[in-house]
């Protein structure tokens, strides 16, 4: 199956309309009603989130209104413009070599989801007593719009969170729990110029007015660094990680620039999330005559660590719960209260230039998954 899924170039540039339709058929064959929503990215491009829910079938099934086990993963991949996988080649032609798959996607998180259909697979239908739920995003690696268009228009969803099941974001953690993680937002600002040749002044410098902007961001930068208020220790890193570049247009060196722009990401905390510092910097912009554009992100995760349902799944993986400091659809799905990142593969291998995962870590992960259904879907003596 993983082998299957790697084959389709699901680059977040383009659609994800041949992904989606396969796992919505793999989805199907195994019993699932499949709610399929779609939306136009912002070129216009054609996106869609898949809602899978399996029922019980028992006629002594307990009443299924709530609980059960969600499942949740995306389908996009990042780009593979510059692959060095095993024997060269595509990208996305798996390679399985030393115990590895190799491919676009195969950590991010195709492994995941092969790893969770195989799962459905060991745990007969007739044990279920509780819904299993699969959801496929889109658009996870741009910002997490697919995630953010299921909360604003998929009525499945609206019946997942009133059931709160165990939710289960699939993202590649070694299969150890992760309880919190930060998020993501950001700004541009862009600054207008005049072109001409270089070698006269008939031109206007779009990257001068922005010179206060970058001052003021590497000001803020360092105090985020080296103010303990700002910092959580119970992050590595604990600040808000600033990253920040220039974009020039064009990039000849004869032409004097007419338009360039700053732009800055930052990894938000619980009860630090840095929009003063972002407020500032708008202000700043606006006194200078300059664009300034919000970034939509991603919203931080933290779930308690001693939640019940936490230690269940911590006896279970033989993990501590732990945090991590890139972001996933979770943080879209706050109205869950009973979110975990757990899955095949490290982060380690996600968007590398030879992407892989171990075959160790999908079948581990999938007898994991395997347990998970049992534990929260099926009665203890049934299953």
């Amino acid at each position: 199956m993983l082998q299957q899924l790697i084959s389709f170039p699901s680059v977040s540039r383009v659609s994800n309309r041949d992904i989606s339709d396969r796992v919505s058929g793999l989805l199907r064959d195994r019993g699932f009603t499949v709610e399929e929503t779609t939306y136009l990215d912002r070129n216009g491009i054609e996106k869609v989130n898949l809602v899978g829910r399996r029922d019980p079938v028992a006629d002594d099934a307990k009443s299924f209104a709530s609980g059960g086990l969600a499942y949740f993963a995306h389908t996009d991949v990042v780009p593979a413009d510059q692959w060095s996988g095993p024997k060269g080649g595509d990208p996305f032609m798996a390679t399985l070599c030393d115990d590895r798959v190799y491919g676009r996607g195969a950590c991010d998180m195709k492994g995941s989801i092969a790893s969770m259909l195989a799962a459905i697979d060991r745990v007969p239908a007739d044990e279920l007593q509780k819904p299993i739920w699969f959801i496929c995003t889109a658009d996870e690696e741009l910002g997490f719009d697919g995630a953010r268009k299921i909360v604003q228009h998929s009525t499945a969803y609206r019946e997942i969170v009133d059931g709160q099941p165990i939710a289960i974001i699939g993202e590649p953690t070694e299969l150890q729990v992760v309880h919190a993680h930060k998020g993501i937002t950001g700004f541009e600002v862009t600054s207008q110029g005049r072109s001409a040749h270089s070698s006269t002044d008939d031109g206007v410098n779009a990257n001068v007015p922005l010179m206060p902007i970058l001052q003021l961001v590497d000001e803020f930068n360092q105090t985020t660094r080296h103010d303990p208020a700002l910092q959580d220790l119970r992050f590595d890193p604990p600040h808000l990680s600033w990253n920040y570049g220039i974009r020039n247009a064009p990039t000849a060196i004869n032409v004097t620039t007419p338009q360039a722009s700053v732009w800055v990401t930052l990894r938000p905390m619980p009860n630090i999330d840095g929009q003063a510092f972002i407020d500032a910097i708008e202000a700043k912009a606006t006194t200078l005559g300059l664009h300034f554009e919000r970034y939509v992100g991603g919203g931080a995760v933290w779930i308690e660590p001693d939640e019940s349902f936490l230690q269940q799944l911590a006896e279970m993986t033989d993990s501590v719960p732990g945090v991590v400091c890139y972001g996933t659809d979770g943080g879209e799905f706050s109205e869950l209260k009973q979110r975990v990142v757990l899955g095949p593969g490290s982060i380690q291998q996600a968007h590398t230039s030879d992407e892989w995962i171990s075959t160790d870590q999908l079948e581990k992960g999938s007898q994991l998954y395997a347990n998970l259904i049992r534990r929260f879907c099926c009665e203890p003596d049934k299953c």
